[in-house]
């Protein structure tokens, strides 16, 4: 026969546990509120480091097991090969969206005076403002000015989010140097920290290096195949626009690059309106140039693709599109990259938590 339980242990057993669960909840409390100003900084280190471990075994290998030369000239590799072109990448967006947004407005007080009755010298637009005209209980004036004032403010949080979408991900100067500082030790460190980790997942160890191997090979096909050919992409319709002559060809560049995700429209989103202007100054053979750049860099794609993701996970595109955005808007530029990482995670996990139910009893 079992002893009575002592009320007094039980509730001393309450209350040990009570203080631990708050004392821990305190802990991961104040460890957030001590990592908060490093997240974004620390999120591009991670993304790089974990990117650059292949190198860094090779370089280490070369260097006969010196890490810390391996993990030091890597480190200054990013810095002058990545972080640098990137920042540069990002000041000229932002000169460029608010050159832009001068030009919208301006577009925008012509159209205000006798801009309509340019317009309506083209057989074409008359027709269609006609059509508007008739069938919209507002005027097309209106229509016409809501649009090029929403562009206009588009383009203005673009040109705000283009000056601060890098520089803001590692913000002060001295995030920016601690990002380069975690990055070395990441590097170097990488794996030691990578394993410590997954021991902490309660899971077997197959699992884990299941889980592991797996993510691995899909952060590697997100990087190396939908980004990477979503910024090939990006370059080639910006140079189409530079050597076109048409406005702000990094900002549409870009536009372009992160639209190729979307399903189905991709970059067409943004070449069709820029053949359709054209066509509409009067630039016929510079709008089927247009038209046949556009085309070609739309289904580049098909072909680059599966040469840069041969071999690895394809990640399904919705998944990367939401991660691609929501990323993004959450976290800024490193976000493109962490986003699609994340959700990709998550499936893999959902995944592995109903393969056993779908096996055989």
């Amino acid at each position: 026969m079992n002893p009575a339980p002592d009320p007094a242990a039980s509730d001393a057993i309450f209350w040990r546990r009570l203080f631990a669960v708050a004392g821990l909840a305190l802990l991961v409390l104040l460890l957030y509120r001590i990592l908060q100003p490093l997240l974004a900084p620390l999120a591009w280190a991670l993304f790089l480091a974990f990117l650059l471990q292949p190198w860094q075994r090779r370089l280490s290998g070369w260097l006969r097991g010196r890490t810390s030369i391996a993990a030091l000239a890597l480190t200054f590799a990013t810095l002058l090969l990545f972080v640098g072109p990137l920042t540069a990448l990002a000041i000229a967006f932002a000169r460029q969206a608010t050159q832009l947004a001068d030009l919208l407005r301006d577009g925008l007080a012509r159209l205000r005076g006798d801009g309509l009755a340019r317009l309506t010298d083209h057989p074409a637009l008359a027709n269609l403002l006609d059509w508007l005209d008739r069938h919209l209980t507002v005027s097309t004036v209106e229509v016409q000015a809501w649009l090029l004032d929403g562009g206009k403010r588009l383009l203005e949080q673009l040109a705000e989010f283009g000056g601060t979408a890098v520089l803001g991900a590692v913000g002060t100067v001295v995030s920016f140097t601690a990002m380069l500082f975690m990055l070395f030790f990441l590097i170097r460190d990488g794996e030691q920290i990578a394993r410590s980790a997954l021991r902490l997942v309660p899971l077997a160890p197959v699992r884990r290096a299941e889980i592991a191997r797996h993510l691995g090979e899909v952060t590697r096909g997100i990087v190396g195949g939908t980004l990477l050919t979503a910024a090939i992409q990006g370059a080639l319709l910006g140079a189409a626009f530079a050597a076109i002559g048409l406005p702000a060809p990094v900002v549409f560049g870009a536009l372009g690059g992160l639209l190729s995700i979307v399903p189905l429209a991709g970059t067409a989103l943004v070449w069709v309106p820029a053949a359709l202007v054209l066509l509409a100054q009067g630039r016929y053979v510079t709008a089927a140039v247009m038209t046949g750049i556009g085309i070609l860099v739309s289904t580049i794609d098909n072909f680059i693709k599966p040469m840069l993701i041969s071999g690895r996970v394809v990640v399904p595109e919705l998944a990367v599109f939401i991660g691609v955005i929501g990323g993004l808007t959450a976290f800024g530029m490193v976000g493109m990259f962490l986003g699609p990482v994340v959700i990709a995670l998550a499936l893999t996990l959902l995944a592995f938590v109903e393969e056993p139910q779908a096996r055989p009893e």
